[in-house]
């Protein structure tokens, strides 16, 4: 609500000396007007809410024929609203593992606003023969009376013995899917026995402003499930490979440190080889000097021999003179 314009004034003027009676005159008379023109306008802003309501309401019961043969069809395609939630990444977030199986079994959903659209809604989920429940449609509804205090009503589940998804206090978590990464969340079928706080209806909400509208933009999104495991395919393909490139490296590695061993194993073969190849050239040197110096030796003695065995000529000869 607007303050009254003479108090207004009076906070604009509130540090003034009081020297500018005129200008603060027409300041105060400038507010005064500002408040009737804000007036005009917050009549023109109700009676634009009213005829927009006027219009939703008309056009709201023009399209229930169409909302009707809308559903006709959607019945021909089997997990069509399962498909849905499932796709809707805020309802999605709100499904079990367990829920997600249970609501394989719905076949059909409903959205009536009341008649003064403000006074809120009706959801109707039509399910077939089920393990989990003996109820064929499960209702909720979010009321809004005059003074625009908020209640809601729903359907009491008859689970079936052991059934009751609402009462486990985790259900498993599915893998394969990609709200599943995080922790589990409390079961869907609890929207029917919670209402901690009638003013928000989170997930009635979605329903009938983002889902009912045009379910099949999100039955037509494409399947996120498979994405994510071509992605994980992908994955697993590029750790085998690059666990395979690390193995082929290794075994380079191996095979090099190998060869190097090998190298140097033939390197100091062929140093010892070498070094006794040298210690036997010197030996055969050593052999060969000695042989020589046998050689000389007995070359030596040789001559030594021949010089005494051999007579001298001129004495032998001086007793044939003798002689003669």
């Amino acid at each position: 609500m607007w303050a009254p314009a003479a108090e207004l004034g009076k906070k604009l003027n509130s540090n003034d000396d009081g020297s500018g009676e005129t200008a603060e005159k027409e300041q105060q008379e400038a507010i005064e007007r500002i408040d009737e023109i804000q007036s005009e306008i917050d009549i023109l802003n109700e009676q634009a809410s009213e005829e927009i309501l006027k219009i939703e309401e008309k056009y709201n019961k023009l399209c229930q024929p169409f909302f009707q043969k809308r559903s006709e069809a959607i019945a021909k395609i089997p997990n069509f609203w399962v498909t849905t939630f499932v796709n809707h990444p805020q309802v999605s977030a709100l499904l079990g593992e367990e829920d997600e199986a249970a609501l394989h079994y719905l076949t059909r959903v409903e959205v009536a606003e009341f008649e003064d659209t403000q006074s809120g809604y009706k959801i109707d989920l039509y399910f077939d023969e089920n393990p989990y429940f003996e109820n064929k449609v499960l209702s909720k509804e979010f009321h809004v009376n005059e003074s625009g205090d908020a209640s809601l009503k729903s359907t009491e589940i008859i689970w079936k013995s052991g059934k009751d998804l609402t009462k486990r206090s985790s259900q498993a978590p599915n893998m394969g899917s990609r709200k599943r990464k995080y922790e589990e969340p409390e079961s869907f079928f609890a929207w029917f026995t919670n209402h901690p706080d009638a003013d928000v209806d989170e997930l009635g909400e979605l329903i009938k402003d983002d889902i009912w509208p045009n379910p099949l933009q999100y039955y037509l999104l494409p399947d996120t499930d498979d994405d994510d495991e071509e992605l994980e395919d992908e994955e697993e393909e590029e750790e085998e490979e690059e666990e395979e490139e690390e193995e082929e490296e290794e075994e380079e590695e191996e095979e090099e440190e190998e060869e190097e061993e090998e190298e140097e194993e033939e390197e100091e073969e062929e140093e010892e080889e070498e070094g006794e190849g040298e210690e036997e050239e010197e030996g055969e040197g050593e052999e060969e000097e000695e042989e020589e110096k046998k050689e000389e030796e007995e070359e030596g003695e040789d001559d030594d021999k021949g010089e005494k065995g051999e007579p001298d000529d001129d004495k032998e000869r001086e007793p044939e003179t003798q002689a003669a």
